[in-house]
């Protein structure tokens, strides 16, 4: 099957919802009879959950999915306002994002799905960076560097005179909460100066037109496009332990070294929705049989201990945030 698809062919549409049935008050579908499961959130998520949606369809086929892209941040909006079944995400969910749940009577269960490794990435054509440091990253990207930090040979000057352009997630993504997170030092602070898009498939496009561009998201795009990208180590030098410059990968990210750009990813469904069939046989695929396809997608997948407290989480109704 395919990964990760082109824009105009990938996403199911969820404007016929509320025709459907849609949301009831208090956090809840009024029926399950209409057969439809809305979805909504991260772009780097959605690879894993199309294609468990695909696979569940063949084996539901009077179950529809739909999937949007939203960004993390949109997803919970809309997964709080009770618009949503389950929301994607590449961040954990936070407080503020708790409270308007808890205020729209919106309970969830929080579920870790895979892990992830931010990738950095350039255009192929570049010979001049073959690795680059935190502290690197965060001269580019941090606010001050606006109108500052603007040529490649300002980084180091034995590489060209010419612009940086810049391409990253939209600030409604879980990718730059977490980017900026770790290393500018404070989620959401960033230069503004750079092409951003909630869809990866932007991102992807940009870099791999333009020999002067850097850009970053989720693993699964690069090794999906791996033919028209980059790959760049990174450095984590402000750790003592570290051993020099990581590339993601499976084993990186899966065992940490790949550092502090490796991530779990999650998806959240409100107990509410649990409470259709249709749901709960699509959260229960989904961490059995969807565990195969998190790496086919360019993910890693949590180990078989991690998949089965999920479950239980869910089979337990516990709700909130894991431990």
């Amino acid at each position: 099957m395919d990964k990760v698809k082109n824009d105009g062919c990938r996403m199911f549409f969820t404007v016929f919802l509320v025709a459907a049935g849609g949301f009831g008050c208090g956090g809840g579908p009024e029926s399950y009879e209409t057969g439809i499961i809305a979805i909504d959130g991260s772009s780097t998520v959605f690879p894993i959950t199309e294609a468990v949606a695909e696979e569940f369809q063949q084996t539901s086929p009077d179950t529809r999915v739909t999937v949007g892209i939203s960004g993390t941040g949109g997803g919970f909006s809309k997964f709080c306002a009770g618009e949503t079944h389950i929301s994607n995400a590449s961040r954990r969910i936070s407080a503020d994002e708790v409270e308007v749940c808890g205020a729209s009577g919106i309970e969830f269960i929080e579920l870790p799905i895979a892990y992830d490794g931010i990738s950095i990435v350039v255009n192929p054509q570049n010979d001049w960076v073959n690795e680059l440091t935190v502290n690197d990253l965060k001269r580019i990207w941090e606010p001050s560097a606006q109108g500052n930090v603007m040529r490649w040979n300002q980084l180091n000057a034995d590489w060209p005179e010419d612009e940086i352009h810049l391409f990253g997630p939209g600030v409604d993504s879980g990718t730059f909460d977490y980017f900026t997170d770790v290393i500018v030092g404070e989620e959401g602070a960033s230069r503004g100066d750079f092409t951003s898009s909630e869809d990866d498939n932007v991102i992807v496009q940009g870099v791999s037109t333009d020999e002067l561009a850097l850009g970053f998201f989720g693993y699964a795009y690069y090794e999906e496009n791996r033919d028209r990208l980059k790959l760049i180590p990174v450095d984590d030098e402000n750790d003592t332990d570290s051993s020099g410059p990581v590339a993601p990968s499976p084993v990186t990210v899966r065992d940490g070294t790949y550092r502090p750009l490796s991530r779990p990813v999650f998806i959240y469904v409100s107990t509410a929705a649990l409470d259709r069939p249709d749901v709960d046989a699509f959260i229960d695929f989904y961490l059995t049989q969807g565990a195969s396809l998190v790496r086919e997608v360019g993910y890693v997948p949590l180990n078989p201990d991690e998949y089965a407290m999920a479950r239980q989480r869910v089979q337990g109704r516990v709700t909130g945030l894991q431990p």
